[in-house]
């Protein structure tokens, strides 16, 4: 897999221009959704590198990453005449980059891509590392390959588009970096005061995050071992997204990362001993910045057995990346269900639901 080049820029438009002038292609085609088109890119408008690119607009939102947005960006790619030496901008949040990337990949054997993350989510997460992917037969991610970008281009400047729930939702995977880091990092980014946004010092934060996975990803880029580190949080959280989807009121991927990673910190803390003082403040975190997943005993034989059907498992066993200490990951930790239903209860006692 290719260095993955990453630009970070608040002069978005001349950040484009450089990345697409480095790259030789004969036509450009730009895949957004609906949002991002209304909201996001007039700030594009006078870029005179993209002025002549074709649009290919899809429906937002998480639930439309699914193989008829993927059949419909195929066919457009199609009929509007792109070859193997075609170059395709994903401009949006991780939805448009995971469904893009995989478009990408996968068009006449793949076709270079850029990634301009418009969400701190997409920034932090998704447009990052190498994953495409679409979410299939009601499982998040099911289908998808290993592809990285040729560039990906993160600035802040998108942000102010954004509700505090999107930063937030992109925050949770920045407090996965911290802890997968030092406990300095992780303190550090428990003080940032979404009350009072300062986009200079979000722009830090998030290079310091990015960093994390880029070294993580670059040990280990098709996930065989240590990349598994980056999964902390996900195996309940990919549950709860799912069982979310299966209720038709579906969550932000951020917020159930927050969830689902006080989950396994409780089941760190139950295994590998994780310290109970930094699993009480995160906690608390959690429940300031994110309320609560509703889910009650009844509930749990179902999401058991989604975390089965995660990526991580081999044998259909249950598989988590857990925390000794913060900056101490151990993957392939193989959990009982009775000791998942115990930390769900925990986790509900926490969050007082």
């Amino acid at each position: 897999m290719k260095h993955q080049e990453i630009l970070f820029s608040n002069d978005i438009n001349s950040a484009i221009n450089k990345a697409v002038e480095g790259v030789e292609f004969n036509r450009l085609f730009i895949l957004v959704d609906v949002n991002v088109d209304q909201f996001v890119m007039p700030f594009l408008a006078d870029n005179v590198n993209i002025k002549g690119a074709f649009k290919i607009l899809i429906k937002a939102g998480d639930v439309n990453k699914n193989l008829e947005s993927l059949s419909y960006i195929w066919k457009q790619l199609v009929e509007a005449g792109a070859t193997r030496h075609s170059l395709l901008l994903n401009i949006g949040g991780g939805m448009i980059t995971d469904i893009g990337g995989f478009a990408a990949s996968t068009f006449k054997r793949g076709i270079k891509f850029f990634n301009i993350p418009t969400t701190l989510l997409g920034a932090v997460d998704a447009a990052v590392g190498g994953k495409t992917g679409i979410n299939f037969n009601s499982l998040k991610n099911e289908l998808g390959a290993f592809r990285e970008a040729e560039a990906v281009i993160i600035s802040t400047k998108f942000f102010d588009t954004l509700p505090l729930s999107e930063i937030k939702s992109g925050y949770a995977e920045m407090l996965k970096h911290g802890l997968l880091s030092s406990e300095y990092s992780f303190s550090h980014l428990l003080d940032y005061d979404f009350n009072n946004p300062n986009h200079d010092m979000l722009l830090k934060l998030l290079q310091e995050s990015v960093e994390v996975k880029r070294k993580v990803v670059a040990d280990d880029p098709f996930e065989k071992g240590i990349r598994r580190a980056l999964n902390l949080g996900h195996t309940v959280g990919h549950a709860f997204e799912s069982t979310a989807m299966q209720r038709f009121e579906p969550i932000s991927h951020g917020y159930a990362v927050a969830w689902g990673m006080l989950v396994e910190l409780i089941l760190s803390n139950m295994i590998l001993k994780f310290d109970s003082n930094i699993l009480n403040v995160y906690a608390r975190f959690v429940n300031e910045n994110y309320g609560v997943f509703h889910i009650t005993c009844d509930d749990y034989d179902a999401l058991i057995e989604l975390m089965h059907h995660d990526k991580k498992s081999n044998h259909g066993e249950l598989n988590f990346s857990l925390l000794k200490a913060v900056g101490d990951v151990k993957i392939n930790c193989e959990v009982s269900s009775d000791d998942v239903k115990v930390a769900l209860d925990i986790y509900r006692d926490m969050l007082h639901i």
